[in-house]
């Protein structure tokens, strides 16, 4: 996490998006930062009590289930979480349908990251009073968020994180809702090719040098792409507006891959999960962080490449280690290894 991030928002006004900050140089040419990226926080009963162990029955504390990727994290520039499961004050609850500890947005911003997706397919587990609780708390402890929102003005305001001077947009979508109603209009953003170019237009033109989208699509437990998110990647690497997409769901890893010359992490695969070989595909204990390497040139801000940690979840005590053996070789066979897609150790 770049401690010295300023985070912005943009405003509407006159029915369009304009910055909030004051005009700012340009970014310098050559500057280089790495944003890192990871999959799913699916918080099932396993794993929070398993955390109110952590905290000696008075309180659920993730963080030693995360001190291993601390380091990768924090040592970001700038670092996004995907928050699958919502957040409570209330007792926690697993499968099917989840509320997790207000602790775990403690080890969020402990272990380092500055934002999180919350578009997921369970967002709604909780309605729109769960959207505004989970929201609430993530800003309490200064975590940055996008995907779901409180109001119909939030959900215009896309995030900007900002580091070496850097503006990077995050914008969150999900294809899936797991057949709940959508209370209002502008609750939960939906995965829609056409809505997706239009909010990443508008950021570039408010200011933002680069824009990340962050999709929960795809099929469970399948390790391939679906022909709709390949069908979809393809439209949003065609947009001069996105600069990368990163995707979770499958629990799963999927493959990384360079689509009209730009990175799509299909699948990150769990980071933090109670998923094993028991009920699903060995493979969803795997995860990846993903590293994505952004340049500052002539032509704007581009990636330049993608480096990975394979991440495995340990049990019993769902600590997130690098992984080895097995599992290591089944993400990098399906992450994949190139001049531009390099894993890490």
């Amino acid at each position: 996490m770049g401690l010295a991030t300023r985070v912005t928002v943009l405003t509407v006004c006159g029915g369009l998006l304009v910055p909030s900050w004051s005009p700012a140089a340009e970014p310098a040419e050559g500057t280089r930062l790495t944003v890192a990226a990871t999959g799913d926080l699916l918080i099932h009963g396993p794993v929070f009590r398993r955390a109110l162990a952590y905290g000696d029955g008075r309180r659920y504390e993730f963080r030693p289930m995360l001190r291993a990727i601390r380091p990768l994290i924090a040592g970001a520039d700038l670092a996004l979480c995907h928050l699958e499961t919502p957040l409570s004050y209330g007792p926690p609850q697993g499968y099917p349908s989840f509320r997790a500890p207000v602790g775990l947005a403690v080890g969020i911003r402990a272990t380092g990251w500055d934002a999180c997706s919350t578009a997921s397919n369970h967002t709604l587990d909780g309605g729109q009073r769960g959207v505004n609780t989970t929201l609430g708390v993530l800003d309490r402890f200064g975590v940055r968020h996008a995907g779901s929102y409180r109001t119909r003005a939030a959900a215009r305001r896309p995030t900007v994180l900002e580091a070496k001077g850097v503006k990077v947009a995050f914008l969150s979508y999900t294809a899936l809702t797991n057949g709940q109603p959508i209370p209002h209009p502008w609750t939960l953003n939906l995965a829609r090719a056409r809505r997706i170019v239009r909010d990443a237009r508008r950021a570039r033109r408010a200011g933002a040098d680069a824009v990340i989208v962050n999709l929960h699509w795809g099929a469970e437990y399948r390790r391939g792409p679906t022909r709709s998110q390949r069908a979809l990647a393809g439209v949003l690497t065609r947009s001069r507006s996105v600069t990368a997409v990163i995707g979770q769901h499958a629990h799963v890893v999927q493959p990384i891959r360079w689509i009209n010359g730009k990175p799509v992490v299909f699948g990150e695969g769990n980071l933090l999960s109670n998923q094993t070989a028991a009920c699903c595909p060995a493979g969803s204990q795997d995860g990846l962080v993903a590293l994505l390497d952004l340049r500052v040139s002539g032509y704007g801000v581009r990636a330049v490449r993608v480096r990975y940690l394979p991440t495995y979840v340990r049990h019993p005590d769902f600590a997130v280690v690098r992984a080895r053996g097995s599992s290591r070789t089944r993400t990098i066979r399906t992450a994949g290894r190139s001049g531009r897609v390099v894993p890490i150790r």
